[in-house]
């Protein structure tokens, strides 16, 4: 018999406590460092719209579309019941709606019919604030931004499907593309045989007798995201490899041949189909010249490699918020994690390798903003940091997502926390449009090319020079590699990597010392640059202002 509560109470075995609230809603705008660089970078003008869209992102609704567009991947239905040939990929309604909001919000292909200055910086931001939610859907967004400026190399083509390319308006579903509101694109570059090398396709293109247009045969490795309206294609045409756009469904109302083999199983991404299409007579318009399909196509891949930067800083600003928001709620040995000194250094180390991405991508989406706009030195500046920052920014996200997630504990790997998700989703940036070897030696391609791309860079680094002494020696240090390389080109190749990697440390500092606040640039200079560090997140030196860094980066309500 108990005394003083009831007999129930006393078999309580389950009370919840010292485990952190819902993470929902919160301002997924809420970074200072994009901010100031939207401002910085010409698109100050967009600020409202983007926190706007920042509680939406991190509101419930959004959140919960995230995870039910992941946790329901595509479906593939090759026949409709009759066995008629379909090749139709069915997803989850919280996917559609993921899509439907990027494209209103402008994730895709809008920032080319916006005359604005800074309309490419505006894009790029939202582009990472909604990243927030979930990245599959951010593949289609992606190529249907990248292929406007390669289907530009075919005028007469541009002017049909460009405007639709522009829509903010989603309207899914295989119909003739210029019967629709809107249209989303995809591309289909690399086939088995040859991965990156696409001069080794095999797809070949074959002329109907129709001016422009030409009937495909072979069968393609990596293709996203085949419900797509259009895409772009490499095969071996007469004169060599060259572009075509290819539409899934003919102007005339009937199917084009683009039998999709399977779907892939991947590690993470999973609600964005990735297919093996089969072309057998598959109809498609030439895109620029004959045997020049690699140069017409190459500013698509420019533009893709952009938001593979945007992409990964996004999760790692979302990993870092996750980290921050347990952290300020969860006890361990008499204090808040948050509290806890070596907690600090971890969380403070992340936040500056954070600013350092994010600072680094709206960088880079202001010199194509430019560049689109004819300025040539941003032109030069892009060639060779789109490839720098796509090369170090996406091969910081897995370590970044696996210490985020340890900052949870056992509770982080659970998939209920969010952070399986994201770790599992980090890889992929660094592997999607060329992976770490691609695009360092991308680099010194580059440099050996296209010089003046290298001048651009160390023009770049100049303007910070006298602000901070470590970032000066890093300066020297970059200039005497650059000389050496320019001696000896058959060494660079293997020390490519380590090159690319100097190129990306000594830029990012040379921005966080000329715009990030003193706290972030010292930790940055003093661990990234000087060698004051480990190599683990949370070893910076104990003179680093971690307080600072952590009231910047984590502000109550992120």
């Amino acid at each position: 018999m108990t005394t003083g509560i009831t007999a129930a109470a006393a078999w309580v075995t389950h009370e919840v406590t010292n485990q952190p609230p819902p993470h929902v809603p919160y301002d997924a705008a809420a970074d200072p460092a994009l901010l100031e660089g939207l401002h910085r970078e010409g698109a100050g003008w967009h600020e409202a719209d983007l926190r706007r869209l920042g509680q939406l992102a991190g509101g419930a609704e959004a959140q919960r579309w995230a995870e039910e567009a992941d946790t329901n991947p595509p479906v593939l239905r090759p026949v409709d019941r009759y066995g008629h040939r379909i090749d139709e990929v069915d997803f989850h309604p919280s996917w559609h709606e993921l899509v439907r909001v990027a494209v209103a919000e402008g994730c895709a292909g809008a920032a080319w019919a916006d005359d604005r200055p800074g309309a490419h910086v505006a894009r790029f931001a939202t582009f990472m604030v909604w990243g927030h939610t979930e990245a599959g859907h951010a593949c289609p967004m992606s190529m249907t931004y990248a292929a406007v400026p390669a289907l530009r190399h075919q005028p007469e083509l541009a002017a049909v499907y460009e405007p639709l390319l522009a829509s903010r308006v989603y309207d899914p579903g295989l119909r003739v593309p210029t019967t629709k509101r809107g249209i989303l694109a995809g591309m289909g570059m690399t086939e088995k045989q040859g991965g990156s090398d696409v001069r080794t396709n095999s797809t070949t293109a074959t002329p109907t007798g129709e001016p422009g247009v030409y009937a495909l045969r072979g069968h393609k490795w990596f293709t996203s995201a085949p419900m797509c309206d259009v895409f772009l294609v490499l095969a071996q045409a007469p004169g060599g490899l060259s572009c075509f756009l290819v539409p899934r469904v003919l102007p005339d109302g009937s199917r084009n041949t683009f039998r999709i083999t399977r779907l892939k199983d991947k590690l993470g991404n999973r609600s964005n189909a990735s297919s093996e299409p089969e072309f057998d007579g598959t109809l498609a318009w030439l895109v620029g010249p004959e045997g020049r399909g690699v140069k017409t196509i190459i500013e698509m891949v420019s533009c893709t490699r952009l938001d593979c930067v945007g992409g990964s800083a996004a999760l790692m600003r979302k990993a870092l918020v996750e980290a921050g928001h347990h952290a300020r709620h969860r006890s361990a040995f008499g204090s808040l994690l948050i509290d806890a000194p070596l907690m600090r250094n971890v969380l403070a180390d992340l936040a500056v390798e954070s600013e350092a991405a994010t600072t680094l991508g709206m960088r880079l989406a202001g010199a194509a903003d430019r560049a689109n706009r004819g300025d040539a030195d941003e032109l030069a500046f892009r060639r060779i940091a789109t490839a720098i920052g796509k090369y170090w920014v996406t091969k910081r996200a897995p370590a970044f997502a696996a210490e985020a997630l340890e900052c949870l504990g056992g509770n982080g790997y659970v998939e209920e926390s969010g952070m399986p998700r994201l770790y599992r989703e980090a890889p992929l940036n660094s592997v999607w449009e060329g992976a770490g070897n691609v695009n360092a030696l991308d680099v010194l391609r580059a440099l050996a090319r296209e010089p003046e791309s290298g001048q651009a860079l160390m023009s770049e680094l100049a303007r910070a020079h006298g602000a901070d002494r470590r970032l000066d020696a890093a300066v020297d240090r970059l200039a005497a590699d650059l000389a050496g390389i320019a001696a000896d080109p058959d060494r660079a190749q293997g020390q490519a990597r380590r090159l690319v990697e100097r190129m990306a440390l000594t830029l990012q500092g040379s921005l966080l010392v000329r715009y990030a606040p003193a706290a972030v640039a010292d930790a940055f200079c003093a661990s990234r640059l000087a060698g004051d560090g480990g190599f683990a997140f949370g070893t910076l030196p104990a003179n680093v202002d971690v307080g600072a860094i952590l009231q910047r980066a984590l502000p109550e309500g992120c």
